[in-house]
Order: structure tokens, then C-alpha cells, then sequence
């Protein structure tokens, strides 16, 4: 079954999905790992452990009383080396716990619940003691999603396998290979949320996930192949894509009855609540210009640089190293570990990055078109290189969500993204000083 909803602008760039038909394959366990203090939104936790502690995979090792973080596991068994402030991929510099391993790969075992007789409550509980957070890259905390304010019902829960970003593999494997879990997470979330209807989305270019997940339902819920559109994984546009229903500015997807939750999220939550299992490791698709690129399942805390090697090794001089896909991703250091968030690591040669000089806009309209906000991204970007800030909330620049199309399409080569990010920055830090 096709959908037959659209969403505003968007683009189709050239796929690169080298690794779709590669299975996935158990990376080797890490000599190290180094844990960041906050993989997800929210608050930061604190250490439960301290240097020279030992440690079994599986047990918590930070944790936060703020109602909006996520506790955080050991991911190998042995001794916890330092405890220093360090890099991660989203850019931020946080306390990281570095273990050491033992090489014996312990685990302190979980205990599942039957959800089918748990309450609502006790799973919510399950969720958020495994630690597991949005896996699509947004890293929200799940148990808080889960949990909509009082008064917001939610009569459709999306499972998203729209995997939009043209290198990114992760998902779809996951699908193809776990696809019945991923429909018992599924179970659960609808459970959870109290929701009459489960769609599984996924796009098109996808037919094998397709089908798996439509046996793997057996009818029970409805599996809908999206025509394959940039940005389309954005949980705003498929909800507009799937339901013809549009978030307002400002507001959240229950806003409109709504929950997604990316298809690794669902598997987690299956692991989580029926095994007992944390969130200690997930899919990595490592590709690009790497010898043999793959669908790798990682341990959370392994280094960037460690996973290139396993794939062979970079083709040529790196030129570049992504944490995500192209369009969104960021560029960084191969020395930073895989964090909850991870789906992708891209290797760029030399070959494949190339400077191009910036122009002058020529107010051709094209980022407007494309833009899946229906903003105007290139009168955001003047303004904001004239330094009117302020101006700027008048476009509504912090509806931007980042996702690349205006500067893809841009025949000037102006870096739309970067030059909005700088005045949703500035934005940002206005308000906090004026508080």
C-alpha cells in the first residue's frame, strides 16, 4: 500500500545506499570504550562508579534525577580507567567514563517483564531503567516520549523506517533482519499509549524491509512504502506523508495524536522490556570511502577510528569523517566513541571533498521551494549576516530543523545551514542573558 500524502518541498539527491544488502555483523568487542555522561537530550548524569572500579556489562553507571535524562550502562566488562571531560559526536565536550576491558565480555543479567500483564506504568519503568532513547538520531528519552501530558491523547503510533539520508543503511537491515521484534516494540508502544493504530512507514527503495515487516505483522498493523523523498524521515513530514496531518509551529507531534518512534527505538524497547537488556549496544552503518563498507552491531563507546579499521581501513587520505549521514551529519574526529544516537559513521576521501567557492545569492527562490518549513532561507541568512537577530524570529528561523535541502540546492554554494545554525545560536544566547 502506497501513501498517498505529500509533504512541502524537499529534494531527491543522488543514494549511495553501497551497504543495503549487507547483513549485520557483530563488530570485535573493544579494548576501551569511553561513555559520554549524556547521550540523549537532557540533563547530564553523574557517575554512580569511580576510577579503578570494576564493572559488568549492563550496569548502570550514571545516572540523573531530572524527569528529561537517560541512565547510562557499562558496554564492557572491566575497570573503569578515568573519568575526564571529553569530545563527542554531537560536538559538545562532556565527563566521560573510559573503561578498560577485561576481555571476558561479564554481563550482570536483566530481568524481563511479560508487557501483556505489566501495567503501563511498570513498563515506562522498564524503559527508562534500560536507558533507551530515540535511536534515529534525536536520542530523546523514550520513557518521557511515551508519556505525553495529560490531556493529549494519541490514537497513532508511526514506526519509522523511512531512513532518508542517502549512505545510511542501519535501519534498514535492522528491518529486514529483526523485523519481528521490531513489531513486538511496536506492541508495547501501542500498549503504553493506549493508540487504536500502528503504520509502520518506510520508503520505497526499501521493498525487502517491506515485506518483512507486512509478514512480520501478519495483517495486525498497516505497513505503508512512502514514495523515497529527502527529508522525509523527519517525524513532522511523515506525519504529514502518512496522515495528511500537519504539527502546528512550535508544537509536538501529540499535538495532533501522534507518536513516531524510529524502528530501532521499537526493537530497543522489545530487548529493554521483555529481556531486560539496556541499551549497551546498537547498529552502525560504516561507509563511504572505507574498503569494506557494512552494517556493523556495535558496543556503545567504541571509537570512531576502531570501527573504520574493522571495515578495512579509509580508501586514500580521509578527508573527512560524518557521525550520520551527508545531508545532516557532522563532521569531526575519528577519535570520538559512538554514542546511544549513532547510525552512521562516513568516511570522505579527498576524491569525494571538494572547496567550492561561495558566490552571491542571486534570489533565485530554489531553497524556498525545497524548504520542508515553507521558510525563506535565504532572507533568513541575509539578515543574519547583517546581524538582526531579532529580525530573524519574524521568519521563523527556530522552525528551521537543519536538514540541508536549502544549501544542497543552492547554485551559489552558500552554506544556508551553517549561517541559520549561527543565528539560532545567537537567538538562543539573547534569551539566556536576558533572563
Amino acid at each position: 500500500m502506497l501513501s498517498g500524502f505529500k509533504f512541502r518541498g524537499g529534494i531527491h539527491p543522488d543514494y549511495f545506499k553501497l551497504t543495503a544488502g549487507s547483513r549485520v555483523r557483530r563488530a570485535d568487542l573493544p579494548k576501551e570504550v569511553i561513555l559520554p555522561l549524556r547521550q540523549h537530550v537532557g540533563a547530564v548524569c553523574e557517575s554512580l562508579i569511580e576510577e579503578g572500579e570494576r564493572v559488568k556489562v549492563g550496569q548502570k553507571i550514571a545516572d540523573s534525577e531530572s524527569p528529561v535524562s537517560s541512565p547510562i550502562h557499562a558496554t564492557i566488562s572491566g575497570t573503569v580507567a578515568e573519568i575526564s571531560v571529553r569530545s563527542t559526536p554531537t560536538g559538545e565536550r562532556v565527563r566521560s567514563i573510559r573503561i578498560e576491558s577485561d576481555g571476558r565480555d561479564r554481563w550482570l543479567k536483566g530481568k524481563g517483564i511479560d508487557p501483556e500483564k505489566s501495567s503501563r506504568e511498570e513498563i515506562l519503568a522498564k524503559i527508562r531503567e534500560n536507558g533507551i532513547v530515540g535511536l534515529g538520531g534525536a536520542a530523546f528519552p523514550t520513557h518521557v516520549k511515551l508519556n505525553p501530558p495529560e490531556g493529549k491523547r494519541v490514537d497513532t503510533v508511526i514506526i519509522n523506517g523511512a531512513e532518508c539520508e542517502p549512505y545510511i543503511t542501519a535501519d534498514h537491515r535492522l528491518m529486514v533482519e529483526e523485523s519481528r521484534r521490531i513489531v513486538r516494540g511496536a506492541k508495547i508502544i501501542a500498549k503504553v499509549l493506549g493508540a487504536e493504530r500502528v503504520i509502520f512507514a518506510v520508503e520505497d527503495n526499501k521493498p525487502d524491509a517491506v515485506e518483512r515487516l507486512r509478514k512480520a505483522t501478519s495483517g495486525d498493523f498497516e505497513v505503508l512504502a512512502l514514495k523515497t523523498k529527502y527529508p522525509q524521515g523527519d517525524e513532522r513530514h511523515l506525519i504529514k506523508a502518512v496522515l495528511n496531518r500537519e504539527v502546528p509551529p512550535g508544537g509536538l507531534p501529540f499535538d495532533v495524536g501522534v507518536v513516531v518512534q524510529n524502528v530501532g527505538t521499537a526493537k530497543a524497547i522489545c530487548d529493554a522490556v521483555c529481556d531486560g537488556i539496556p541499551l549497551v549496544e546498537r547498529v552502525v552503518t560504516v561507509t563511504g570511502d572505507v574498503r569494506k563498507p557494512g552494517n556493523l552491531l556495535v558496543r556503545i563507546g567504541t571509537l570512531f577510528s576502531n570501527l573504520i579499521e574493522q571495515c578495512g581501513g579509509p580508501v586514500g587520505a580521509v578527508r573527512k569523517v560524518i557521525s550520520g549521514g551527508p545531508m545532516m551529519g557532522i563532521a569531526q574526529s575519528e577519535d570520538v566513541p559512538v554514542i546511544k544516537g549513532t547510525n552512521c559513521i562516513l568516511v570522505f576521501s579527498e576524491r569525494r571533498v571538494v572547496e567550492e567557492e561561495e558566490m552571491p545569492c542571486i534570489r533565485c527562490g530554489r531553497c524556498v521551494d525545497v524548504c520542508p518549513m515553507g521558510l525563506m532561507p535565504f532572507m533568513i541568512r541575509a539578515l543574519v549576516e547583517k546581524g538582526k537577530f531579532d529580525a530573524c524570529s519574524e521568519y521563523d528561523i527556530m522552525s528551521c530543523d537543519e536538514c540541508g535541502c536549502c544549501a544542497y540546492v543552492c547554485p551559489a554554494k552558500i552554506p544556508l545551514v551553517q549561517i541559520i545554525k549561527r543565528g539560532k545560536m545567537a537567538l538562543a544566547s539573547a534569551k539566556e542573558v536576558g533572563r
